[in-house]
Protein backbone atom coordinates (compact mmCIF):
# COMPACT_ATOMS: atom_id res chain seq x y z
CA UNK A 1 0.00 0.00 0.00
CA UNK A 2 1.06 3.67 -0.69
CA UNK A 3 2.40 5.79 2.39
CA UNK A 4 1.45 9.44 2.63
CA UNK A 5 3.67 11.25 5.30
CA UNK A 6 2.20 14.03 7.32
CA UNK A 7 4.47 16.80 8.44
CA UNK A 8 2.67 19.04 11.44
CA UNK A 9 3.81 22.53 12.26
CA UNK A 10 2.58 23.50 15.43
CA UNK A 11 1.45 21.30 18.32
CA UNK A 12 -0.79 23.37 20.07
CA UNK A 13 -4.32 22.56 20.52
CA UNK A 14 -5.52 21.84 17.07
CA UNK A 15 -2.18 20.44 15.96
CA UNK A 16 -2.07 17.78 18.58
CA UNK A 17 -5.95 17.14 18.34
CA UNK A 18 -4.91 16.41 14.64
CA UNK A 19 -2.08 14.28 15.38
CA UNK A 20 -4.48 12.73 18.02
CA UNK A 21 -7.41 11.55 14.87
CA UNK A 22 -5.10 11.04 12.78
CA UNK A 23 -3.27 8.32 14.99
CA UNK A 24 -6.45 7.34 16.61
CA UNK A 25 -8.43 6.57 13.06
CA UNK A 26 -5.43 5.32 11.06
CA UNK A 27 -7.21 2.06 9.35
CA UNK A 28 -10.46 4.34 8.82
CA UNK A 29 -8.33 6.68 7.00
CA UNK A 30 -5.90 4.43 5.21
CA UNK A 31 -9.44 2.77 4.14
CA UNK A 32 -11.04 6.10 2.80
CA UNK A 33 -7.64 6.89 0.74
CA UNK A 34 -6.46 3.81 -0.43
CA UNK A 35 -3.01 4.57 1.35
CA UNK A 36 -1.38 4.84 4.47
CA UNK A 37 -1.60 8.11 5.91
CA UNK A 38 0.79 8.48 9.09
CA UNK A 39 2.49 11.52 10.73
CA UNK A 40 6.68 11.52 10.15
CA UNK A 41 7.57 14.78 11.71
CA UNK A 42 6.39 16.99 14.16
CA UNK A 43 7.79 20.85 14.49
CA UNK A 44 7.09 22.54 17.92
CA UNK A 45 9.74 24.10 20.67
CA UNK A 46 8.32 21.74 23.15
CA UNK A 47 5.37 18.85 23.60
CA UNK A 48 3.24 20.11 26.50
CA UNK A 49 2.10 18.10 29.34
CA UNK A 50 0.13 15.43 28.62
CA UNK A 51 1.23 14.85 24.26
CA UNK A 52 2.77 11.85 23.05
CA UNK A 53 3.99 11.66 19.62
CA UNK A 54 5.80 8.37 20.26
CA UNK A 55 9.13 7.77 17.95
CA UNK A 56 7.28 10.13 15.45
CA UNK A 57 10.82 12.87 14.43
CA UNK A 58 10.50 16.35 16.30
CA UNK A 59 12.21 19.46 15.36
CA UNK A 60 12.21 22.90 17.31
CA UNK A 61 12.73 24.43 13.90
CA UNK A 62 9.05 24.36 11.91
CA UNK A 63 11.36 24.98 8.59
CA UNK A 64 12.99 21.59 9.08
CA UNK A 65 9.51 20.22 8.23
CA UNK A 66 8.66 21.60 5.16
CA UNK A 67 12.39 21.08 4.25
CA UNK A 68 11.84 17.55 5.09
CA UNK A 69 11.90 15.22 1.52
CA UNK A 70 10.41 12.56 3.37
CA UNK A 71 7.49 14.96 3.82
CA UNK A 72 4.31 14.56 1.39
CA UNK A 73 1.71 16.99 3.38
CA UNK A 74 2.26 19.75 5.87
CA UNK A 75 -0.05 21.01 8.15
CA UNK A 76 0.37 24.52 9.15
CA UNK A 77 -1.15 24.99 12.58
CA UNK A 78 0.31 27.76 14.31
CA UNK A 79 -2.17 30.60 13.53
CA UNK A 80 -0.61 33.98 12.74
CA UNK A 81 0.76 35.37 9.51
CA UNK A 82 4.52 36.43 9.91
CA UNK A 83 6.32 32.70 10.40
CA UNK A 84 2.88 31.23 8.96
CA UNK A 85 3.20 32.77 5.52
CA UNK A 86 6.86 32.23 4.58
CA UNK A 87 6.26 28.83 5.61
CA UNK A 88 3.40 27.65 3.26
CA UNK A 89 5.31 29.54 0.63
CA UNK A 90 8.43 27.61 1.31
CA UNK A 91 6.36 24.29 1.26
CA UNK A 92 4.54 25.20 -2.08
CA UNK A 93 7.84 25.49 -3.57
CA UNK A 94 9.39 22.40 -2.40
CA UNK A 95 6.63 20.85 -4.04
CA UNK A 96 4.83 20.02 -1.15
CA UNK A 97 0.51 20.21 -0.51
CA UNK A 98 -0.92 22.12 2.57
CA UNK A 99 -3.45 22.01 5.08
CA UNK A 100 -4.41 24.74 7.09
CA UNK A 101 -6.42 25.83 9.93
CA UNK A 102 -5.51 29.93 9.14
CA UNK A 103 -8.04 32.22 8.57
CA UNK A 104 -6.05 35.14 9.02
CA UNK A 105 -3.61 33.72 6.81
CA UNK A 106 -6.09 32.68 3.39
CA UNK A 107 -7.97 36.17 3.90
CA UNK A 108 -5.79 38.11 3.73
CA UNK A 109 -2.52 35.96 1.59
CA UNK A 110 -4.91 33.19 -0.14
CA UNK A 111 -4.62 35.02 -3.60
CA UNK A 112 -0.94 34.78 -3.53
CA UNK A 113 -0.60 31.71 -1.80
CA UNK A 114 -3.56 29.65 -3.98
CA UNK A 115 -0.98 31.36 -7.27
CA UNK A 116 2.17 29.71 -6.06
CA UNK A 117 0.57 26.39 -5.24
CA UNK A 118 -1.02 26.19 -9.00
CA UNK A 119 2.60 26.87 -10.45
CA UNK A 120 3.69 24.46 -8.38
CA UNK A 121 0.42 21.72 -8.92
CA UNK A 122 0.15 21.43 -5.43
CA UNK A 123 -3.23 21.75 -3.12
CA UNK A 124 -3.63 24.38 -0.63
CA UNK A 125 -6.77 23.03 2.23
CA UNK A 126 -8.67 25.04 4.55
CA UNK A 127 -11.44 23.99 5.35
CA UNK A 128 -10.62 24.16 9.10
CA UNK A 129 -10.06 28.07 9.07
CA UNK A 130 -13.83 28.71 9.19
CA UNK A 131 -16.60 27.53 11.54
CA UNK A 132 -14.46 24.20 13.19
CA UNK A 133 -15.97 21.28 12.69
CA UNK A 134 -18.60 22.15 10.43
CA UNK A 135 -17.92 21.22 6.60
CA UNK A 136 -19.08 24.35 5.18
CA UNK A 137 -16.61 24.98 2.40
CA UNK A 138 -16.85 21.53 1.39
CA UNK A 139 -20.46 22.32 1.36
CA UNK A 140 -20.63 25.32 -0.59
CA UNK A 141 -17.63 24.95 -2.94
CA UNK A 142 -18.58 20.84 -3.68
CA UNK A 143 -22.45 20.31 -2.45
CA UNK A 144 -23.79 23.79 -3.95
CA UNK A 145 -21.87 24.06 -7.03
CA UNK A 146 -24.80 23.71 -8.79
CA UNK A 147 -26.63 26.27 -7.58
CA UNK A 148 -26.18 29.92 -8.06
CA UNK A 149 -25.93 31.59 -4.69
CA UNK A 150 -28.12 34.15 -3.69
CA UNK A 151 -26.67 35.23 0.03
CA UNK A 152 -25.30 33.37 3.40
CA UNK A 153 -24.85 34.82 6.47
CA UNK A 154 -23.44 33.11 9.79
CA UNK A 155 -22.41 33.15 13.27
CA UNK A 156 -19.13 32.15 12.75
CA UNK A 157 -17.40 33.33 15.91
CA UNK A 158 -17.84 31.34 19.11
CA UNK A 159 -17.31 33.50 21.26
CA UNK A 160 -19.32 36.93 20.38
CA UNK A 161 -22.36 34.09 19.90
CA UNK A 162 -21.70 32.84 23.70
CA UNK A 163 -21.43 36.87 25.45
CA UNK A 164 -24.58 37.67 23.61
CA UNK A 165 -26.62 34.52 24.59
CA UNK A 166 -25.23 35.40 28.22
CA UNK A 167 -26.67 38.93 28.11
CA UNK A 168 -30.11 37.53 26.85
CA UNK A 169 -30.71 34.89 28.85
CA UNK A 170 -29.01 35.81 32.02
CA UNK A 171 -29.16 39.38 31.79
CA UNK A 172 -25.56 39.94 32.11
CA UNK A 173 -23.14 43.20 30.90
CA UNK A 174 -21.00 43.02 28.08
CA UNK A 175 -18.01 43.46 30.47
CA UNK A 176 -18.94 40.59 33.08
CA UNK A 177 -19.79 37.83 30.62
CA UNK A 178 -16.23 38.36 28.53
CA UNK A 179 -13.94 38.22 31.29
CA UNK A 180 -15.93 34.37 31.93
CA UNK A 181 -15.30 33.90 28.06
CA UNK A 182 -11.31 34.53 28.79
CA UNK A 183 -11.50 32.66 31.97
CA UNK A 184 -13.70 29.37 30.06
CA UNK A 185 -10.75 29.72 27.18
CA UNK A 186 -13.95 31.15 24.47
CA UNK A 187 -11.54 34.59 24.06
CA UNK A 188 -7.96 35.26 24.17
CA UNK A 189 -6.27 38.16 26.85
CA UNK A 190 -6.68 40.68 24.07
CA UNK A 191 -10.35 39.57 22.85
CA UNK A 192 -10.17 42.59 20.10
CA UNK A 193 -10.46 40.04 16.86
CA UNK A 194 -13.51 38.01 18.68
CA UNK A 195 -15.43 41.16 20.17
CA UNK A 196 -14.31 43.55 16.94
CA UNK A 197 -15.12 41.21 14.27
CA UNK A 198 -11.70 40.71 12.72
CA UNK A 199 -11.94 36.95 12.82
CA UNK A 200 -15.42 36.90 11.35
CA UNK A 201 -14.11 38.91 8.88
CA UNK A 202 -11.25 36.77 7.90
CA UNK A 203 -13.53 33.82 7.84
CA UNK A 204 -16.47 35.62 5.81
CA UNK A 205 -13.46 36.84 3.24
CA UNK A 206 -13.35 32.91 2.33
CA UNK A 207 -16.68 31.95 2.22
CA UNK A 208 -17.68 34.83 0.20
CA UNK A 209 -15.40 34.05 -2.43
CA UNK A 210 -15.94 30.16 -2.91
CA UNK A 211 -19.56 31.39 -2.91
CA UNK A 212 -19.27 34.35 -5.66
CA UNK A 213 -16.40 33.31 -7.42
CA UNK A 214 -14.42 36.24 -6.45
CA UNK A 215 -11.11 36.56 -5.13
CA UNK A 216 -9.98 37.06 -1.65
CA UNK A 217 -10.83 40.58 -0.70
CA UNK A 218 -10.76 41.21 3.29
CA UNK A 219 -9.65 45.10 3.68
CA UNK A 220 -13.28 45.34 1.57
CA UNK A 221 -15.00 43.69 4.20
CA UNK A 222 -16.71 46.08 6.73
CA UNK A 223 -16.28 45.20 10.32
CA UNK A 224 -18.45 46.47 13.35
CA UNK A 225 -18.03 44.78 16.73
CA UNK A 226 -20.02 43.74 19.60
CA UNK A 227 -18.96 46.44 22.35
CA UNK A 228 -22.02 48.91 22.00
CA UNK A 229 -24.74 46.25 22.65
CA UNK A 230 -26.31 46.76 25.84
CA UNK A 231 -28.86 45.09 27.93
CA UNK A 232 -31.68 47.76 26.40
CA UNK A 233 -30.86 46.84 22.67
CA UNK A 234 -31.43 43.22 23.80
CA UNK A 235 -35.07 44.04 25.66
CA UNK A 236 -36.13 45.80 22.79
CA UNK A 237 -35.18 43.66 19.95
CA UNK A 238 -37.32 41.07 21.86
CA UNK A 239 -39.95 43.11 22.60
CA UNK A 240 -40.27 43.20 18.39
CA UNK A 241 -39.84 39.95 17.95
CA UNK A 242 -36.00 40.42 17.04
CA UNK A 243 -32.94 38.60 18.11
CA UNK A 244 -29.27 40.20 18.18
CA UNK A 245 -27.08 38.16 16.90
CA UNK A 246 -23.23 39.22 15.41
CA UNK A 247 -23.52 38.22 11.77
CA UNK A 248 -21.18 37.52 8.90
CA UNK A 249 -23.59 38.65 5.71
CA UNK A 250 -22.51 38.39 2.10
CA UNK A 251 -25.18 39.16 -0.18
CA UNK A 252 -25.37 38.73 -4.28
CA UNK A 253 -27.05 42.53 -5.46
CA UNK A 254 -27.28 44.27 -9.16
CA UNK A 255 -24.56 46.53 -8.32
CA UNK A 256 -22.05 44.01 -6.47
CA UNK A 257 -20.99 41.75 -3.71
CA UNK A 258 -21.82 42.78 -0.22
CA UNK A 259 -19.49 41.84 2.64
CA UNK A 260 -20.21 43.11 5.83
CA UNK A 261 -19.51 41.62 9.66
CA UNK A 262 -21.72 43.76 11.93
CA UNK A 263 -24.44 43.49 15.23
CA UNK A 264 -27.62 42.37 13.57
CA UNK A 265 -31.41 41.88 14.46
CA UNK A 266 -33.15 38.41 13.28
CA UNK A 267 -36.35 37.79 13.44
CA UNK A 268 -36.70 35.17 16.76
CA UNK A 269 -38.21 32.60 14.97
CA UNK A 270 -35.65 31.81 12.17
CA UNK A 271 -33.44 29.26 12.83
CA UNK A 272 -30.61 31.15 12.94
CA UNK A 273 -31.44 33.36 15.50
CA UNK A 274 -31.71 30.46 17.70
CA UNK A 275 -28.11 29.61 17.51
CA UNK A 276 -26.85 30.17 21.00
CA UNK A 277 -23.87 29.71 23.66
CA UNK A 278 -20.26 28.92 21.33
CA UNK A 279 -22.21 27.18 18.76
CA UNK A 280 -21.66 28.84 14.84
CA UNK A 281 -24.29 28.38 11.95
CA UNK A 282 -24.28 28.97 8.53
CA UNK A 283 -27.42 29.56 6.36
CA UNK A 284 -26.77 29.76 2.47
CA UNK A 285 -29.21 30.18 0.09
CA UNK A 286 -29.07 29.09 -3.79
CA UNK A 287 -31.33 29.71 -6.50
CA UNK A 288 -31.75 25.41 -7.06
CA UNK A 289 -32.02 24.21 -2.92
CA UNK A 290 -33.23 27.26 -1.14
CA UNK A 291 -32.04 27.85 2.28
CA UNK A 292 -29.73 25.52 3.79
CA UNK A 293 -28.53 25.25 7.58
CA UNK A 294 -24.86 24.41 8.94
CA UNK A 295 -24.70 23.67 12.38
CA UNK A 296 -21.96 22.37 14.81
CA UNK A 297 -19.03 23.59 16.82
CA UNK A 298 -16.55 26.63 15.45
CA UNK A 299 -13.94 25.59 17.68
CA UNK A 300 -12.34 23.13 19.84
CA UNK A 301 -9.37 20.55 19.37
CA UNK A 302 -11.52 17.80 18.38
CA UNK A 303 -13.94 19.72 16.12
CA UNK A 304 -11.53 21.73 14.34
CA UNK A 305 -9.17 18.37 13.79
CA UNK A 306 -12.01 16.71 12.47
CA UNK A 307 -12.07 19.08 9.95
CA UNK A 308 -8.20 19.38 9.31
CA UNK A 309 -8.15 15.43 9.09
CA UNK A 310 -11.12 15.42 6.16
CA UNK A 311 -8.66 18.22 4.04
CA UNK A 312 -6.16 15.81 4.42
CA UNK A 313 -8.22 12.51 3.31
CA UNK A 314 -9.18 15.12 0.59
CA UNK A 315 -5.29 16.05 -0.47
CA UNK A 316 -4.09 12.04 0.03
CA UNK A 317 -6.98 10.75 -2.06
CA UNK A 318 -5.30 13.34 -5.16
CA UNK A 319 -1.85 12.20 -4.38
CA UNK A 320 -3.09 8.67 -4.21
CA UNK A 321 -5.24 9.10 -7.26
CA UNK A 322 -4.32 12.18 -9.36
CA UNK A 323 -6.95 12.64 -11.72
CA UNK A 324 -8.74 15.90 -10.42
CA UNK A 325 -9.08 18.15 -7.82
CA UNK A 326 -11.34 20.73 -7.02
CA UNK A 327 -10.16 24.39 -7.39
CA UNK A 328 -8.92 26.40 -4.19
CA UNK A 329 -12.08 28.47 -4.60
CA UNK A 330 -14.29 26.35 -6.28
CA UNK A 331 -14.22 28.24 -9.76
CA UNK A 332 -11.49 28.33 -11.82
CA UNK A 333 -8.66 30.37 -11.70
CA UNK A 334 -8.87 32.25 -14.69
CA UNK A 335 -12.73 32.61 -14.63
CA UNK A 336 -12.57 34.39 -10.73
CA UNK A 337 -14.90 37.49 -11.50
CA UNK A 338 -14.20 40.83 -10.62
CA UNK A 339 -16.90 42.20 -9.72
CA UNK A 340 -17.32 45.00 -7.04
CA UNK A 341 -17.67 44.75 -3.44
CA UNK A 342 -20.28 47.30 -2.31
CA UNK A 343 -18.83 49.97 0.00
CA UNK A 344 -21.25 49.67 3.18
CA UNK A 345 -22.96 53.35 2.05
CA UNK A 346 -24.49 51.51 -0.71
CA UNK A 347 -25.84 48.55 0.70
CA UNK A 348 -29.99 48.68 1.65
CA UNK A 349 -30.98 47.39 4.82
CA UNK A 350 -34.10 47.75 7.35
CA UNK A 351 -32.35 49.37 10.74
CA UNK A 352 -33.58 48.83 14.46
CA UNK A 353 -32.19 52.89 16.21
CA UNK A 354 -32.31 53.26 19.42
CA UNK A 355 -32.72 57.37 20.28
CA UNK A 356 -32.20 58.71 23.51
CA UNK A 357 -34.67 61.91 23.55
CA UNK A 358 -35.33 64.45 25.84
CA UNK A 359 -39.05 64.18 26.96
CA UNK A 360 -40.27 67.19 25.32
CA UNK A 361 -43.29 68.15 23.37
CA UNK A 362 -42.27 67.98 19.50
CA UNK A 363 -39.22 65.84 20.17
CA UNK A 364 -40.68 62.49 18.42
CA UNK A 365 -41.87 64.64 15.76
CA UNK A 366 -39.09 66.42 14.94
CA UNK A 367 -37.36 62.85 14.33
CA UNK A 368 -40.32 61.28 12.16
CA UNK A 369 -40.10 64.42 10.47
CA UNK A 370 -36.70 63.64 9.61
CA UNK A 371 -36.94 60.41 8.37
CA UNK A 372 -40.09 61.09 6.35
CA UNK A 373 -37.69 64.02 4.74
CA UNK A 374 -34.98 60.90 3.81
CA UNK A 375 -38.30 58.38 2.87
CA UNK A 376 -37.24 56.09 5.65
CA UNK A 377 -40.82 54.36 6.25
CA UNK A 378 -40.89 53.48 9.85
CA UNK A 379 -42.47 49.93 10.51
CA UNK A 380 -42.47 50.06 14.13
CA UNK A 381 -41.85 52.72 17.07
CA UNK A 382 -41.12 52.22 20.78
CA UNK A 383 -41.71 55.16 23.13
CA UNK A 384 -41.13 54.72 27.00
CA UNK A 385 -42.86 56.77 29.64
CA UNK A 386 -40.49 58.84 32.16
CA UNK A 387 -40.57 57.68 35.13
CA UNK A 388 -40.15 59.27 38.32
CA UNK A 389 -41.62 62.56 40.60
CA UNK A 390 -39.46 64.78 38.26
CA UNK A 391 -40.96 63.13 34.71
CA UNK A 392 -40.00 66.61 32.92
CA UNK A 393 -37.01 66.42 30.84
CA UNK A 394 -36.07 63.36 31.51
CA UNK A 395 -34.29 61.52 29.27
CA UNK A 396 -36.75 58.85 27.45
CA UNK A 397 -35.47 55.82 24.68
CA UNK A 398 -37.23 55.82 21.21
CA UNK A 399 -37.29 52.64 19.68
CA UNK A 400 -37.81 52.77 15.61
CA UNK A 401 -38.17 50.12 13.64
CA UNK A 402 -37.44 50.74 9.52
CA UNK A 403 -38.23 49.61 6.42
CA UNK A 404 -35.28 48.99 3.82
CA UNK A 405 -33.03 51.64 2.90
CA UNK A 406 -29.84 52.73 1.55
CA UNK A 407 -27.47 52.96 4.54
CA UNK A 408 -25.82 56.42 2.69
CA UNK A 409 -29.37 58.05 3.44
CA UNK A 410 -30.07 56.54 7.42
CA UNK A 411 -26.55 58.02 7.85
CA UNK A 412 -27.55 61.49 6.59
CA UNK A 413 -30.90 60.67 8.78
CA UNK A 414 -28.97 59.48 11.55
CA UNK A 415 -26.61 62.51 11.64
CA UNK A 416 -29.73 65.17 11.05
CA UNK A 417 -31.25 63.32 14.80
CA UNK A 418 -28.43 63.70 16.43
CA UNK A 419 -28.26 67.67 15.91
CA UNK A 420 -31.69 67.92 17.37
CA UNK A 421 -32.24 70.08 20.79
CA UNK A 422 -33.97 66.97 22.13
CA UNK A 423 -31.10 64.32 20.93
CA UNK A 424 -29.60 63.67 24.59
CA UNK A 425 -27.10 61.09 22.97
CA UNK A 426 -25.52 59.59 20.09
CA UNK A 427 -28.20 57.08 18.20
CA UNK A 428 -27.77 53.55 18.33
CA UNK A 429 -28.04 51.90 15.06
CA UNK A 430 -28.22 47.62 14.11
CA UNK A 431 -29.25 46.57 11.25
CA UNK A 432 -32.18 44.08 10.42
CA UNK A 433 -31.41 40.87 7.76
CA UNK A 434 -34.46 39.14 6.71
CA UNK A 435 -32.83 35.57 6.10
CA UNK A 436 -36.32 34.92 3.70
CA UNK A 437 -35.07 37.89 1.46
Amino acid sequence: MKVINIGICGLGTVGYGSFSVLRNNCLEISRRVGAEVRVTHVGTRRLRPGQDIGSVKKSSDVFAVVNDPDVHIVLELMGGIDVAKPLVLQAIANGKHVVTANKALIAQHGNEIFAAAAKKNVLVAYEASVAGGIPIIKAIREGMAGNSIQWLAGIINGTGNFILTEMREKGRAFADVLKEAQALGYAEADPTFDVEGIDAAHKLTILASIAFGIPLQFPKTYTEGITKITQEDIRYADELGYRIKHLGISRKTADGIELRVHPTLIDADNMLANVNGVMNAVMVNGDAVGSTLYYGAGAGAAPTASAVVADIIDVARMISHPESSVPALAFQDDSLSDVAILPMSEVNSAYYLRITAMDRVGVLADITEILGDCKINIEAIIQKEPRGADALNQRVPVIILTREIREAVMDEAIARIEKLDGAAEKVMRIRVFRLDQ
